[in-house]
């Protein structure tokens, strides 16, 4: 796709070629195009958060797609998601100063004694594509970390992912403490890693296991909606 291109003048395009043209390079991973459309966009008079919504989050909601659809693979949607991390890093800076609404925030680490980040990293990339805020907290995360950036955060949802199965059932410590503290309803608990299934999301008393990236911003998109339904009820 990305040959056929080449020789395409982003600035001749209208507007709305030329976010069809966005939403191709994004799925082809094209970081520099992406970025000249997001600004060709903004010098146009598009608010921040259209570009964001219209091109970005619409693009990488047929990557998330085609993702969950087994047509993507995870290299080819790191790349989608660095490219549309460019165009973030534009629009982030205008959001904050517009006041734009949010799809919500999300707190993210790999638990305590694990290390591995490339599932968790790859939800964050995909979250944020979707719109949403994204704190992401590393590896090797204990209870107490989780909980601060909770709070200080001021986040809709704690995620958490582990790879190794003696680092799993600590998940179940943290969502067990944010009982103790009386927190654990204030928040969207969603985890994920390879050795998880939907039974032990259940046990541990997360809201939801959640296979894959594409799964995981569905999820937390039906949750949010549910939140806000209730809080408007």
């Amino acid at each position: 796709m990305a040959d056929e291109d080449d020789d395409i003048i982003l600035s001749e395009l209208s507007d709305e070629e030329l976010v069809e043209q966005m939403m191709d390079d994004l799925y082809d991973g094209l970081k520099d195009e992406i970025l000249e459309g997001v600004n060709i966009l903004l010098e146009r008079g598009w608010t921040p958060y259209r570009v964001l919504t219209e091109s970005l989050v619409a693009g990488m909601t047929i990557v998330g797609r085609d993702f969950r659809d087994g047509i993507l693979f995870v290299p080819e949607v790191l790349l989608a998601a660095n490219a549309m991390k460019g165009g973030m890093g534009v629009l982030r800076p205008l959001l904050v100063e517009t006041d734009a609404p949010r799809m919500g925030k999300m707190v993210i680490g790999t638990v305590k004694g694990d290390i591995h980040d490339i599932g968790k990293n790859l939800v964050g990339m995909m979250m944020e594509g979707a719109g949403f805020e994204v704190v992401d907290l590393g590896i090797n995360n204990p209870v107490e970390k989780y909980l601060d950036a909770l709070v200080a955060e001021k986040a809709d949802i704690l995620g958490m992912s582990a790879l190794l199965t003696t680092t799993m059932p600590y998940m179940k410590t943290v969502i067990d403490t944010m009982k103790a503290q009386g927190i654990r309803d204030d928040y969207i608990v969603l985890v994920g890693g390879a050795p998880l299934n939907e039974e032990f999301g259940r046990s541990i008393g997360a809201d939801a296991y959640c296979r894959d990236a594409a799964v995981a911003v569905e999820t937390a998109k039906e949750f949010i909606q549910r939140r806000h339904n209730q809080v408007n009820a």
